[in-house]
């Protein structure tokens, strides 16, 4: 299950300058209002039978990304750019916060009230299937928009063989790093480590600055808050040592080395004073905004929630591939923003493969991607957009994507990613001994591995 994703975006995509100084601000992204996906790929045999419907439909799509500054203006333009383009159909948005929107998904429907898509994590995906609401891909999507997905982006997506996602992009785990910081602490902005050995080295240097007020400087994070993408995050981490939860073969296994490596790599960093403690991503986003964060792990598209904190950071914000530590090689895992449609019926679902199929195209995502999230794309259609070629934040990632393995996909994934961050708590705040704690950890999920 570890299966690389080996030729996952063209040459082309990834042949982008190494340097990675810059950034464009945040504006407000306009969705184009006639253009479908089929259009784009160059299929004009298409009929949009939900536009040539006079039957008014209404769909629910569940997408937490509303209340988060950045997004809102984003998606607000995709409502009124899918509305005209289809009159008949009114988009109704059903919000909660980014940790609450999946229960409350799942607890509408339980109540009756099923919304009819929703913008999802790509770890949430099980659960959905868990839950009865998402519906195959294959009987949603028009058979040539699904196929110019990659096939193994695809797999990454899919669940006993059953494609369940369709992503609007992807990211493997990136180092950000702040140049102002290295070059205070007095090393070379444009050489970040490229190993945890070498990483110690700088943090040491970095942890003695202050910020102009006196604040601390902490000089790397990663995430270790009990949020379920934490767990995913830390499957990244250890994956960076060669280790893994699940082997080759998808069997439970964390008897290896680079999962004890990984382990007592973050009990290290704790104890040093190097990566703030229990921290989620949005902890790690506001401290590296304000220059108090060195460097730390984030996908791709969580540099817009450090540019809508601090318009600056384009001048002192860089990205790179994911550090080798032990006798690994940097390797990553793989993340994904991806839709998930619930079959309310022919109506409803024709709505929402319209939608989805009017969303995911390069009219639609091209500024998107330059100007809010930046993210590599999972369509052979997006493979030249220049959001991904002219990015100084993906030319950083490197060829991180082509050695990035996709999360094993089971029903309790949330529950298990929650005990991994259990463990990392541990042996970060708890500080318990790292083979205690991996024994415990095995202990807590022995029900919930496939």
């Amino acid at each position: 299950m570890r299966k690389r994703l080996l030729a996952l975006v063209m040459a082309g995509v990834m042949a982008v300058s190494a340097g990675c100084s810059g950034g464009a601000k945040t504006e407000p992204t306009k969705a184009p209002e006639a253009t479908t996906a089929k259009e784009a790929s160059g299929d004009n045999k298409a009929a949009d039978t939900t536009a040539a419907s006079a039957e008014p439909v209404t769909i629910k799509i569940a997408n937490y990304a509303l209340l988060e500054k950045g997004y809102d203006a984003f998606w607000e333009d995709v409502k009124n750019g899918y509305e005209a383009k289809y009159p008949n159909v009114t988009i109704e948005w059903v919000t909660a916060p980014y940790g609450e929107v999946l229960n409350q998904v799942i607890n509408m429907a339980g109540g009756g009230d099923k919304v009819d898509c929703v913008f999802s994590e790509m770890i949430w995906l099980p659960a959905l299937v868990e839950a009865g609401l998402a519906a195959p891909m294959d009987e949603v999507l028009d058979p040539e928009f699904l196929n110019d997905y990659y096939p193994n982006i695809l797999e990454a997506h899919s669940i006993d063989g059953k494609v369940y996602g369709a992503p609007l992009y992807v990211s493997p785990s990136l180092l950000f790093y702040n140049k102002d910081l290295f070059e205070q602490a007095g090393l070379d902005p444009n050489s970040p480590p490229k190993t945890y050995d070498e990483m110690l080295t700088m943090a040491e240097k970095l942890s003695q600055l202050k910020t102009a007020d006196g604040n601390k400087v902490y000089a790397f994070g990663q995430p270790t808050a009990s949020v379920i993408v934490i767990g995913s995050a830390i499957q990244a981490f250890a994956a960076n040592f060669g280790g893994y939860v699940f082997d080759e073969n998808g069997q439970f296994n964390v008897d290896n080395q680079g999962f004890t490596d990984a382990l007592n790599m973050l009990k290290l960093l704790d104890e040093k004073g190097y990566n703030p403690q229990n921290s989620k991503p949005k902890d790690l986003r506001n401290l590296f905004a304000l220059g108090q964060l060195a460097m730390y792990y984030d996908n791709s598209w969580g540099f817009n929630g450090v540019k809508s904190i601090n318009p600056e950071a384009v001048n002192f914000a860089a990205a790179a591939e994911p550090m080798a530590g032990g006798s690994g090689d940097g390797t990553s895992t793989l993340q994904s923003h991806c839709f998930v449609a619930i079959d309310n019926g022919p109506a409803q679902i024709e709505a929402v493969k319209n939608f989805i199929q009017y969303v995911i195209t390069p009219e639609v995502l091209d500024s998107y991607i330059a100007n809010i999230a930046p993210a590599l794309p999972a369509k052979k259609a997006m493979e030249n957009m220049d959001s991904v070629k002219n990015s100084p934040i993906l030319a950083g990632a490197g060829n991180s994507v082509e050695k990035a393995s996709p999360v094993l996909m089971f029903p309790a994934l949330s529950d298990f990613n929650l005990e991994l961050c259990a463990l990392a708590q541990a042996v970060t705040v708890g500080k318990e001994d790292v083979p205690a704690a991996i024994e415990s950890f095995k202990s807590a999920v022995q029900s919930m591995i496939p």
